[in-house]
C-alpha cells in the first residue's frame, strides 16, 4: 500500500509527496464498554493501516484523491470545508484542516492522496486511523514536532467529536497514534497513562468479521452509556471504575435488574482487563484465553450487545484446538470478534472457522491473522 499510495499521488497530481504518513487501525484486545465508564482498555495496533501522502499548496485550494472509494479526486476551497455535498471521503482531511486552522495554525492549501488495507465495517476503526493519518499530515506540513503521540491522539478525537460529529471515546485513537511494535497497550482512559503489554511471539490475534452490520449500535452504545452513568450515581461514585462488586451487590435492589448487570459487566470487565496484562506477562495464554472468554459472556448476558451471528464465530473458534479463547468485539449487534490462536496453526484455524461459519450462515466471514504493530508515524519524501 505504500508504494500504491505514492504513485497514485504522484501520477493525480504530477509530482511526488513532501510526507507520507502511516496510521494503523486497531484491535481491542479486552476492555470493552469500559472506556466510557474511565476505565481500562487493552487494544493493539494491527499490521494493517491507512497511508496518507500530502503536500502543501501554494493557495487555498484542497484536493483529495482516494484509491478506495473508486480511484475519485474532489476539489474545494478551504471555505467549504462544512459543505454537506462533498464526497463523505473527505469529511476527516476536511475536519483536520478546520480544526487546526481554529487552534491557530496557518495552513496552506494541500494535495492529498489516501489508501489502505482496512476493510471498512469490520470494527477496527478505519475512521480513527484516517483522522490519526490527517493530524499526523497536517502537523507535519507546518513544521510543527511538537506534539506527542498522544497530543496528535487527542487531536485527532477532537476532530471526530466537533467536526464529524461522533462521540467516540479515545481508545481508537490512542491505539492508532501510539501503540507499540509487538505490544498491546493497557490504557487507563481517566488519566491517559498507557503500559505496553508484550503479545507472545506464539500466538497470533485473529479478527473475525461476522458480516452482519451493527444496525443498532449507535442507539444501543446511549443507551448502555447513560444506564452506566445512572449505575454511577446510584452507588455514588464518579464513574463505574470506581465501583467494586460489593458495592454494586450492597446496593442491587437500589439499581434495579439492568442496571445491577451493566454494572456487574463493567466492573468486572475492569478486573478482566488488568487480570490479562498480568497472566500476559507470565506467558499464560490459557488463563487468557478464560479471560476473552468470560468477557464474551458477560458482554452478552449482562451488558446485552451481542449477536447471533457473534456468538456462533466465537463459540466455532473456540472450538477449534488451536485458540485459545474469543470474544465478540467492539460496539456489539455485529462486526467482528477477536480469538487469540496458536500461531502455527493460524492458517490451520483460518481456513476451519471460515467453512464452519459458512455452513451455519450461508456466509464467507472475512478473517485476518494479525500481529501488534507500532503506531503512527511520518516520513519526509522531498523538500
Amino acid at each position: 500500500m505504500r508504494a500504491q499510495v505514492l504513485a497514485s499521488f504522484e501520477s493525480t497530481y504530477g509530482c511526488p509527496p513532501a510526507h507520507l504518513v502511516r496510521a494503523p487501525g486497531r484491535a481491542n484486545l479486552i476492555g470493552e464498554h469500559t472506556d466510557y465508564n474511565d476505565g481500562f482498555v487493552m487494544p493493539l495496533a494491527i499490521d494493517r493501516a491507512l497511508w496518507l501522502a500530502i503536500a502543501p499548496r501554494a493557495d487555498n485550494t484542497l484536493r483529495v484523491h482516494s484509491l478506495d472509494f473508486g480511484a475519485e479526486t474532489a476539489t474545494f476551497s478551504t471555505g467549504q470545508l462544512q459543505d454537506e455535498s462533498l464526497p463523505h471521503w473527505t469529511q476527516h482531511v476536511r475536519g483536520g484542516w478546520w480544526l487546526l486552522s481554529r487552534k491557530g495554525y496557518a495552513l496552506p492549501g494541500v494535495d492529498v492522496a489516501l489508501g489502505g488495507d482496512l476493510p471498512i465495517g469490520a470494527g477496527i476503526s478505519s475512521s480513527a486511523a484516517i483522522g490519526v493519518a490527517v493530524i499526523e499530515a497536517l502537523l507535519a506540513v507546518v513544521g510543527s514536532v511538537s506534539h506527542s503521540q498522544i497530543e496528535k491522539a487527542l487531536l485527532a478525537v477532537e476532530l471526530e467529536n466537533e467536526f464529524i460529529g461522533m462521540p467516540c471515546g479515545v481508545m481508537d485513537q490512542i491505539a492508532s497514534a501510539a501503540a507499540i511494535d509487538g505490544s498491546a497497550m493497557l490504557l487507563d482512559c481517566r488519566s491517559l497513562e498507557t503500559q505496553s503489554v508484550s503479545i507472545p511471539e506464539e500466538t497470533r490475534i485473529v479478527l473475525m468479521n461476522t458480516l452482519k452490520n451493527r444496525e443498532l449500535a449507535d442507539s444501543a452504545y446511549a443507551e448502555r452509556r447513560a444506564q452506566s452513568e445512572e449505575a454511577a450515581a446510584i452507588l455514588g461514585v464518579p464513574a463505574l471504575r470506581d465501583a467494586t462488586m460489593q458495592m454494586v451487590d450492597a446496593r442491587r435492589e437500589d439499581l434495579g435488574d439492568v442496571r445491577y448487570r451493566r454494572a456487574r459487566h463493567v466492573v468486572l470487565e475492569n478486573q478482566r482487563t488488568l487480570s490479562m496484562q498480568a497472566v500476559l506477562a507470565q506467558g499464560d495464554l490459557v488463563a487468557a484465553g478464560n479471560l476473552l472468554n468470560a468477557s464474551h459472556a458477560s458482554l452478552r448476558d449482562d451488558y446485552e450487545v451481542s449477536c447471533r451471528e457473534l456468538d456462533l464465530m466465537s463459540e466455532l473458534a473456540r472450538s477449534h484446538p488451536a485458540c485459545y479463547g474469543a470474544r465478540m468485539m467492539g460496539g456489539g449487534f455485529g462486526g467482528s470478534a477477536i480469538g487469540m490462536v496458536r500461531a502455527d496453526e493460524s492458517d490451520r484455524f483460518v481456513a476451519a472457522t471460515q467453512a464452519a461459519y459458512r455452513e451455519k450462515t450461508g456466509l464467507t466471514p472475512e478473517l485476518y491473522i494479525c500481529r501488534a504493530s507500532a503506531g503512527s508515524h511520518t516520513e519526509r519524501i522531498t523538500g
